[in-house]
C-alpha cells in the first residue's frame, strides 16, 4: 500500500482524511514558529540576579554537530530528538536551558566528494554523460555470445525458483528493490538525489562551496522541525571560520603544552589512495575497526622447491612461508603448516635482500606500508605459486619439536584474512586438531591432495600448555567430549575455540621451553619479543575487518609519521576512568560498561592528516587536525560563539562583541574559558576591552559544565570517550568542568527495515516534516523507542499521530465549550465522588511517572504515560462518572497540554493559545505536579472494576458468537434466532482461595519468606500436592500446576504482593457500590446482583459460585422474565 493510500485508508468517522488535518497542522506549525522567532524564545543568556531567584538552575544540552556533506535525515532526527525533548522538559522544570547547534565540516568526506565530482566532470563533461549501465539480462546475453563464439555452450542460469535453464533461457527479473540498486553511483547522481539543482552541481567541485550550501539548509530544516535551539551560537568548522579556527588552535596548543601530543611513527588504518590515515569519520564502512596485531612466524621452505619456485633454487635467498598468528607462545606445539589449495600466493622481496616471503597479495600490501619491504606501498613481487603446489613441501618451523614439518591443505583458510598461511598447533587449536585428525584418519583425503603418510602420521600432538580442568591437550579433550566428527563441525569448533583460548590465556601455564611454569598471559609477549629478536618472526598488522575509505579504496594498516594524542597515558586514563565510574551519568548500565571498556583500550590516536578540510596543526602546517580531534571540547565554544559570530555561520562578519579573529590569541581563550585559579591574566595587548572578555567569561562560567550530550551509541568508542579525555586535559584541575551526562541511543530503522537510499527506504528530515508535519514526526520519533537497541520509526505511527493529535485538540475544545455545564465543587475535596477521586489519583500517578520518565530520558515511556494513559484516564472518567468535576477537567487540560509540549510543541502551543485562550508560551509553563502521592489502593480498586468490565464484556461477546455457530452448515437455527436476550447477571465473589490453591499459596509464601532467591519450584509443589491428596483427578492436578506456574511468574514481577491470599478491599462492597463501572459496556441489563460465594443462602441456579476466586468474580448471565 502506498503512503497516500495509507493516509486515505485512515479516514476518521467524519470522512476527513489525515492529509487535510496534516495541512492544517502544517499551517499551525508555521504560525507557531513565526511566534517563536518574533519572541526569540530560544535565545538564552545567563539570568540577572533578580531572575536567578526564581530559577531551578541551568541545563546545558548538546548534540554532536552533524556532518555537512548532505541534508539531515531521520537518523539525525532520531538522536537529536532526545536532546530536544530533554531541553524542553528541563525548561518546563524551571531551569534556564541552553541548546545550541553547530555544523561539522572538518575531515575528508567533503574534500573526497568534491574531488570525485571534479574527476567525473573532467571525464564525462558538464553536464556529464555517463556510460550506460548494463542490466542483468544484457550482461547474461553478452556472456552467452562470448561462450558461443568460443565454441562452447551457454552457461546454464538459475531462475528465481532455483531451477536451471538451458541455452537461450531467460532469467527472471528481480524485485523492485534489486532493480533500484545500482552497481555504481556517480557523485553527480548523488547530488541530484539530494535535491541539488543540476545548474548548481558543478560548483561543488570546490570543497568550500559545500560549507556555504548545506549548513543553511540544515538550519532551516531544524527550525521547521521545531528545534528549540539558540541559533545565535551556530557555526561551521574548518579554517573557513576564522573564529572557530582560533579556538581549535588554542585547544591544540593547550594539549601540546600539557604534553598530551607527540610526533612519531605509529600504526593506523590507512587509505592508500588518500595517502593518509583513515579515521572513523573518513570511512565509508568499517567505523570502529582498528589495527589487529599479528606475529608472522617465518617457516623456512626446505629444498627442493616446487617447480613454480625453481628459479630461486640456486640462489642465496631463503624462502619463508609467512604464517600469521595471534598466539606466538604456542609455536612449541607446531606439527604442520596449512595453506589453501586453491589460493594464489605471491613471492615477495623483504627488506633483507636474502629473504623472500610467500603470502597473499593483500597481506603483502599491508607489509609494504609497515617498513617490512623495500618500497612503501609497492610490494616487489618476484613470483607466484599456487597453494596446491606448496602441499607436501618441507619446512623448518622455529621452536617446533620436530626437525621439519610439512605443508598440508586446509579448505577453510580465507585469503582476505591474515597472510593465507596458517601454522598448526593441534594441542591448543581445535580447528587444527580436527583438520589434522581428518588428514591422519582419512587415507582418501591424503591421496586427493598428494600427501604422503610420512608427512602426517608420525606427527603426534605436542602438549605445551597445562590448563586447569582441561589438562595438557585441551583441544583434543573437548573435541572428543563434544563429539566433533570432522573439521566441518564449525559450530562446535567455534565454541571449543572460545573456551580453550580464553581458559588457556588467563589460566594456563607453559610446560615447555625456557619459560615453563610461567602463566601464558605473561609468557606471550616475552616469547614474541624473543622470536622477533632472533629473526624467527616479524610483527605484522592489518585492519580487524574490511575498512573502505570514502575515496573508495580498501584500507591497510600503515606505519606513518604523524601527530598523535597520547590517550591511554596512565595518569590521564586514571582521571577519566574515575570520572566515568563516579560522576558520569550514562542512563544505562550497558552504556556505562562500554565507556569503561573504551577507556581501558583507547590508546595513541593519530590526530593529524595531510588531506581534507579543517584547522592546520598550529606548529606544523603541513598537517590538518582530523575530524574526531577538533570536536571534543567545542561545547565550550557554544558559550561564547554568539559574542564572536552572532549566528553568521562562517564567521565572515564581525559579531556583536566587535572582536576580530586575529585578536583571539591563546591568552584571550585562557582568560575567557577558564575560571578560578586556572584563569589566565587579562591580556592587555589583545585590543579587546576587559569588560567584554569578562562578560564572555561569565557566560562560560554560568553554562559550563555541559549537563547532557546526546549521541548515537557508535560514538562511545571514539568521540564521546575522547571528549572526556580532552576535558580532563584542558581543565585538568577542574573536574567540575567535565561533562555530567552522556545519553546514547541505538540506530533507527524505517518501517522495520534498515534505512537505505539504494532501496528507497529512506526519509530526510525535511521530507518527513512535509509529509507528516513536525509534530507527527516528533511523535513517531518518541514512540520509536529508547536505549541502545535499534528503534523503529513507523510511518504508520506518524500517520496515526496526525489523527491522534488533531482528535485531542478537538476533545479539549469540546471540554472547554461544555465547561460551564460541569459540576463545581468549590475546591472542596470532601465533595469529590468516587470517580472524581479515581480520576484525580490517575492524573497524579501519570504525572509522577511521566516526570520520572522524562528525567530518565525514556521518552517512549513518557509518551505512553503522559499521552495515552492520561487520555485513557479521562475517557474512563467521562464514561463512568455521573457528572464531571470542572476543577479536575481544568487540571487535566493544562497538565495534558504541558506534558505534550516537549514532544508535539506546535499543536500544544496552538491549544494553549487558541483553544485555552492562555497568554504567552506553553514552553514557559511549569511542569504539572501531583496534588498527592498515588493512592495505590484506589488504583487497585479501579483496576479491579475495569478488569471485571472487560471480563464480562468478553464473556457476553463469546456467548453471542457461539450462538451464531450452532448450525454446522453456517445457518442459525430458528431457536437461536428466537432465543431471549441476556438481560440479567448474577456475580459471585469469593473472598478466600479454596483447596488446593490455598495450600499452594501457603507453600510458596513459606518458601519465599525463607529465601526469596530460592523459591520452591513447580516440580516440588507437584510432589507436595501428591502427598497431600488435595488434587485427586488428572484435571485437578493440571489446574493446580497451571495455578502454581502462574503464581511463580507473578512473583517475579510483583514480589510478595503476588502471594496475597485476599484482596486488599471488600470486593462485594466495591462491586455493589460501583456496579455501573464493573458492567460498563454491557447493555440491556435489567437485573444485576452481587453475591458473596460463601453465603449459604445465595441464589446459584447454575452452580457458578464455586468457580469464583479472590480477584476473579464469576458472572452468570441469563434472561430474566
Amino acid at each position: 500500500m502506498s503512503n497516500n493510500a495509507k493516509s486515505d485508508a485512515a479516514a476518521d468517522d467524519s470522512g476527513s482524511k489525515p492529509s487535510a488535518k496534516r495541512d492544517a497542522m502544517l499551517e499551525i506549525q508555521a504560525e507557531v514558529q513565526r511566534a517563536w522567532a518574533e519572541a526569540k524564545i530560544w535565545e538564552t543568556d545567563p539570568p540577572t540576579e533578580e531572575e536567578a531567584k526564581d530559577e531551578q538552575g541551568k541545563f546545558f544540552c548538546t548534540f554532536p554537530y552533524p556532518y555537512m556533506n548532505g541534508v539531515l535525515h531521520l537518523g539525525h532526527a532520531f538522536s537529536l530528538s532526545k536532546a530536544e525533548f530533554a531541553a524542553r522538559y528541563n525548561r518546563l522544570k524551571g531551569k534556564r536551558v541552553l541548546f545550541p547547534f553547530g555544523f561539522h565540516c572538518t575531515g575528508m568526506p567533503i574534500a573526497a566528494c568534491a574531488d570525485k565530482l571534479k574527476r567525473e566532470i573532467a571525464t564525462y563533461g558538464n553536464p556529464p554523460v555517463f556510460p550506460k549501465e548494463k542490466d542483468e539480462n544484457e550482461e547474461e546475453e553478452e556472456e552467452k555470445k562470448k561462450s558461443e563464439a568460443a565454441g562452447g555452450e551457454a552457461k546454464p542460469t538459475e531462475d528465481n525458483g532455483g531451477k536451471k535453464k538451458g541455452k537461450g533461457g531467460k532469467k527472471k527479473k528481480k524485485g523492485k528493490a534489486a532493480k533500484k540498486k545500482s552497481k555504481h553511483k556517480f557523485q553527480w547522481q548523488i547530488m541530484e538525489e539530494m535535491g541539488v539543482p543540476a545548474s548548481e552541481i558543478a560548483k561543488f567541485q570546490d570543497a568550500n562551496y559545500w560549507l556555504g550550501y548545506f549548513p543553511p539548509i540544515a538550519k532551516d530544516d531544524l527550525a521547521e522541525f521545531g528545534l528549540a535551539a539558540d541559533f545565535r551560537r551556530s557555526f561551521i568548522t574548518t579554517e573557513v571560520n576564522p573564529y572557530y579556527d582560533a579556538f581549535i588552535r588554542w585547544h591544540f596548543n593547550t594539549l601540546k603544552k600539557k604534553d598530551k601530543i607527540a610526533f612519531g611513527k605509529r600504526l593506523s588504518v590507512f587509505s592508500p589512495k588518500d595517502d593518509q590515515p583513515c579515521a572513523d569519520h573518513d570511512r565509508a564502512s568499517g567505523e570502529g575497526v582498528g589495527p589487529q596485531e599479528y606475529t608472522i612466524i617465518k617457516l623456512e621452505l626446505q629444498k627442493p622447491y616446487p617447480a613454480s619456485l625453481a628459479q630461486f633454487e640456486d640462489t642465496d635467498k631463503k624462502i619463508f612461508l609467512a604464517a600469521a598468528t595471534l598466539r606466538p607462545e604456542t609455536m612449541y606445539g607446531q606439527t604442520n603448516c596449512w595453506v589453501l589449495p586453491t589460493g594464489k600466493y605471491g613471492v615477495f622481496q623483504m627488506n633483507d635482500e636474502n629473504e623472500l616471503f610467500v603470502c597473499s597479495d593483500r597481506s603483502a600490501l599491508n607489509m609494504s606500508y609497515q617498513d617490512l619491504m623495500p618500497t612503501r606501498g609497492k610490494p616487489d613481487k618476484l613470483g607466484s605459486v599456487d597453494g596446491a603446489a606448496l602441499i607436501g613441501c618441507a619446512l623448518k618451523a622455529p621452536l617446533a619439536q620436530f626437525d621439519k614439518v610439512y605443508v598440508l591443505p586446509l579448505l577453510t583458510i580465507k585469503m582476505n584474512k591474515g597472510t593465507g598461511v596458517v601454522t598448526s598447533v593441534p594441542s591448543d587449536a581445535p580447528d587444527d586438531y580436527a583438520a589434522l585428525m581428518d588428514m591422519k584418519n582419512k587415507e582418501k583425503l591424503r591421496e586427493k591432495f598428494g600427501v604422503k603418510d610420512e608427512m602426517v602420521l608420525p606427527f603426534d600432538i605436542v602438549p605445551i600448555i597445562d590448563i586447569p580442568g582441561l589438562g595438557t591437550n585441551a583441544a583434543a579433550k573437548l573435541c572428543t567430549e563434544r563429539k566433533v566428527k570432522s573439521q566441518n563441525d564449525t559450530a562446535k569448533l567455534a565454541e571449543i575455540k572460545e573456551i580453550v583460548y580464553k581458559e588457556g590465556f588467563y589460566k594456563g601455564k607453559m610446560i615447555v621451553g625456557p619459560h615453563a611454569g610461567m602463566r601464558v598471559e605473561e609468557a606471550k609477549p616475552v616469547i614474541r619479543a624473543e622470536m622477533i629478536k632472533a629473526g624467527q618472526a616479524v610483527s605484522y598488522s592489518e585492519p580487524e575487518s574490511v575498512v573502505m575509505s570514502r575515496s573508495g579504496d580498501e584500507c591497510v594498516v600503515a606505519l606513518t609519521e604523524q601527530w598523535y594524542l597520547k590517550y591511554g597515558e596512565d595518569e590521564w586514563r586514571a582521571r577519566v576512568d574515575k570520572h566515568v565510574a563516579e560522576t558520569l551519568e550514562t542512563y544505562n548500565p550497558v552504556a556505562l560498561s562500554k565507556y569503561k571498556y573504551t577507556v581501558s583500550w583507547l590508546r595513541e590516536w593519530a590526530c593529524s592528516r595531510s588531506y581534507g578540510l579543517g584547522t592546520f596543526v598550529p606548529w606544523d602546517r603541513q598537517f590538518v587536525i582530523e575530524s574526531l580531534s577538533d570536536s571534543t571540547i567545542y561545547m565550550s565554544y557554544y558559550t561564547i560563539a554568539h559574542f564572536l559570530q552572532g549566528g553568521v555561520l562562517d564567521g565572515s562578519q564581525t559579531g556583536p562583541a566587535g572582536i576580530k579573529p586575529e585578536q583571539l590569541t591563546d591568552a584571550v581563550f585562557d582568560y575567557v574559558l577558564r575560571t578560578g585559579a586556572d584563569r589566565g591574566e587579562y591580556p592587555a595587548d589583545c585590543g579587546i576591552p576587559r569588560e567584554t572578555l569578562d562578560r564572555m567569561n561569565a557566560e562560560f562560567a554560568y553554562w559550563y559544565p555541559m549537563d547532557l550530550r546526546v549521541s548515537g551509541k557508535d560514538l562511545i568508542g571514539n568521540h564521546l570517550t575522547m571528549s572526556l579525555y580532552n576535558h580532563a586535559a584542558v581543565w585538568d584541575s577542574q573536574p567540575d568542568m567535565w561533562p555530567r551526562s552522556f545519553y546514547t541511543n541505538g540506530h533507527v530503522k524505517l518501517n522495520n527495515d534498515k534505512m537505505s537510499k539504494s532501496t528507497g527506504n529512506f526519509l530526510t528530515l525535511n521530507q518527513s516534516v512535509k509529509k507528516y508535519s513536525a509534530d507527527a514526526t516528533r511523535f513517531a520519533l518518541a514512540d520509536a523507542g529508547d536505549g541502545l537497541e535499534d528503534a523503529n520509526f513507523s510511518e504508520e505511527s506518524a500517520n496515526a499521530a496526525i489523527l491522534r493529535l488533531w482528535k485531542e485538540k478537538e476533545n479539549i475544545a469540546e471540554l472547554i465549550e461544555m465547561r460551564d455545564q460541569l459540576r463545581d465543587d468549590g475546591g472542596d475535596d470532601e465533595k469529590m465522588t468516587f470517580m472524581d477521586r479515581v480520576f484525580a489519583n490517575a492524573m497524579n500517578a501519570c504525572i509522577a511517572e511521566a516526570d520520572g520518565f522524562f528525567a530518565g530520558m525514556q521518552f517512549h515511556e513518557a509518551l505512553r504515560v503522559g499521552f495515552f494513559e492520561f487520555i485513557n484516564a479521562r475517557d474512563l472518567y467521562r464514561a463512568a462518572a455521573e457528572s464531571m468535576n470542572r476543577r479536575l477537567i481544568d487540571r487535566y487540560i493544562e497538565a495534558f497540554v504541558v506534558m505534550l509540549s516537549p514532544i508535539a510543541p506546535h499543536i500544544a502551543q496552538h491549544i494553549w493559545q487558541s483553544v485555552m485562550k492562555r497568554d504567552g508560551f506553553v514552553a514557559n509553563a511549569p511542569f504539572p505536579q501531583p496534588t498527592a502521592p498515588e493512592d495505590k489502593l484506589l488504583t487497585q480498586q479501579i483496576t479491579y472494576l475495569r478488569q471485571q468490565a472487560h471480563r464480562m464484556n468478553a464473556f457476553v461477546a463469546k456467548k453471542k458468537n457461539s450462538k451464531g455457530k450452532k448450525s454446522k452448515k453456517g445457518k442459525q437455527s430458528e431457536e437461536a434466532e428466537k432465543e431471549a436476550p441476556l438481560n440479567a447477571v448474577y456475580i459471585y465473589v469469593a473472598s478466600e482461595w479454596p483447596e488446593p490453591e490455598s495450600s499452594i499459596l501457603k507453600w510458596i509464601a513459606e518458601s519465599y519468606e525463607a529465601d526469596p532467591n530460592n523459591v520452591i519450584s513447580v516440580k516440588d509443589i507437584a510432589k507436595r500436592l501428591g502427598k497431600s491428596g488435595l488434587a485427586k483427578t488428572k484435571r485437578e492436578k493440571g489446574n493446580a500446576m497451571s495455578f502454581s506456574a502462574g503464581v511463580l511468574r507473578d512473583l517475579q514481577v510483583r514480589g510478595k504482593d503476588a502471594l496475597n491470599v485476599k484482596m486488599p478491599f471488600d470486593e462485594v462492597a466495591l462491586l455493589r457500590e460501583h456496579t455501573h463501572v464493573a458492567t460498563q459496556g454491557l447493555t440491556g441489563l435489567t437485573t444485576i446482583k452481587i453475591f458473596d460465594a460463601a453465603d449459604p443462602d445465595i441464589v446459584d441456579p447454575n452452580n457458578r459460585a464455586g468457580v469464583a476466586r479472590p480477584g476473579q468474580p464469576e458472572p452468570y448471565f441469563f434472561h430474566a422474565e
